[in-house]
C-alpha cells in the first residue's frame, strides 16, 4: 500500500516483520539507550516538529557544513542513483541534490513517518526537477532490489540501528558493485580540552535544551547518551570489512566531533 505526498513523493508501508577512553561522560546502560526499533521510531516522531531547529542550534550551525562534506564524498563519480538512508527531515538529501556532481535520483528512505512528511514537504519546496523520492523504509529490511544504486549515505543513523551488523549487510547489498557507501556520524573529540568540553556539553546542555525545545522528556537524554558510548571510528571500520566493504577510511570533522566513513561496494 503506497501513500502520495505531492510530486515525486512517495511512502511505502514497510514490512512487519566499545568507547574512547579517557571520555569525561561514560553513559549508564538503561532503557533510554536500548535500540528498541519501535521505541526509536516513536521518539523520532515525536520531535519531528522541532527536529532541523534543535539540529541548527545544538550544532552551533555546524550540521549543514557536516552534511554537505558528505555529499561531497558521495557524489564523487557523479552517480546516477544515491540512496540516502535514516534520511530524517530531508537535509541530506538536499545537500546531495545540490551538490556539483548532484546524481540523477535521490531517495530520501526513513522508518519515522512525521520525519518523512516533513521531507516530502521540504524537498518539493526546494527540488522541482523531479529527481527526488521519499520512502518510508526499515534499514534492516530495506525495500530496493540487489545493486539499486550507485551511492547511499547515512546521517547521524547507524547509531539508532538495533543491529549495526545486519544494516551494513542490506546497505551493501542495495550498493552496486564498485558503488560508494559514506556515513556521517558522531564520534569524540582527541584533544584533552575540547573533549573535557564536549562531555560537559553533552552531559548537561544537551538533554536539557534539547528536551526542553522538543517538549518530550528523554529523547536528547537518549541522543547523548548514544554518542557517549558508540564505537571509536576503527571499530566502525572494523564492522564495515566484515560485511563486505573494501576501500574503508575514515576523518575526523570539527575537532574530532563528527567522523566520516567511507567505504566501497
Amino acid at each position: 500500500m503506497s501513500q502520495t505526498l505531492g510530486t515525486n513523493a512517495t511512502l511505502y508501508q514497510p514490512s512487519k516483520g566499545v568507547s574512547r577512553a579517557p571520555f569525561p561522560y561514560t553513559p549508564r546502560v538503561t532503557d533510554e539507550t536500548s535500540r528498541d526499533p519501535e521505541r526509536i521510531r516513536a521518539m523520532f516522531g515525536g520531535i519531528a516538529r522541532r527536529y532541523d531547529l534543535l539540529n541548527r542550534v545544538l550544532s552551533l550551525g555546524l550540521d549543514r557544513s557536516w552534511r554537505r562534506a558528505a555529499a561531497r564524498e558521495a557524489c564523487v563519480g557523479s552517480p546516477i542513483r544515491v540512496l540516502d538512508l535514516c534520511g530524517g527531515t530531508g537535509d541530506l538529501t538536499l545537500a546531495l541534490l545540490r551538490d556539483r556532481g548532484a546524481p540523477r535520483q535521490v531517495v530520501c528512505c526513513d522508518f519515522s513517518q512525521p520525519m518523512l512528511l516533513k521531507a516530502a514537504v521540504k524537498l518539493h519546496r526546494h527540488d522541482r526537477s523531479g529527481r527526488h523520492a521519499v520512502v518510508l523504509g526499515d534499514a534492516l529490511r530495506l525495500p530496493f532490489a540487489d545493486g539499486a544504486f550507485d551511492a547511499l549515505t547515512v546521517a547521524f543513523g547507524i547509531r539508532n540501528l538495533h543491529d549495526m551488523t545486519v544494516g551494513f549487510g542490506e546497505m551493501r547489498r542495495v550498493i552496486a558493485p564498485g558503488g560508494r557507501l559514506v556515513v556521517l556520524e558522531f564520534s569524540r573529540p582527541t584533544g584533552p580540552v575540547l573533549s573535557r568540553a564536549y562531555g560537559v556539553y553533552l552531559r548537561s546542555v544537551v538533554p536539557r535544551l534539547g528536551d526542553r525545545a522538543s517538549g518530550r522528556e528523554g529523547p536528547y537524554r537518549y541522543l547523548a547518551r548514544t554518542i557517549a558510548g558508540f564505537p571509536e571510528p576503527d571499530r566502525i571500520a572494523g564492522l564495515l570489512r566484515e560485511a563486505g566493504f573494501g576501500g574503508v577510511g575514515w576523518r575526523a570533522l570539527s575537532g574530532g566531533i563528527v567522523c566520516l566513513h567511507t567505504a566501497l561496494r
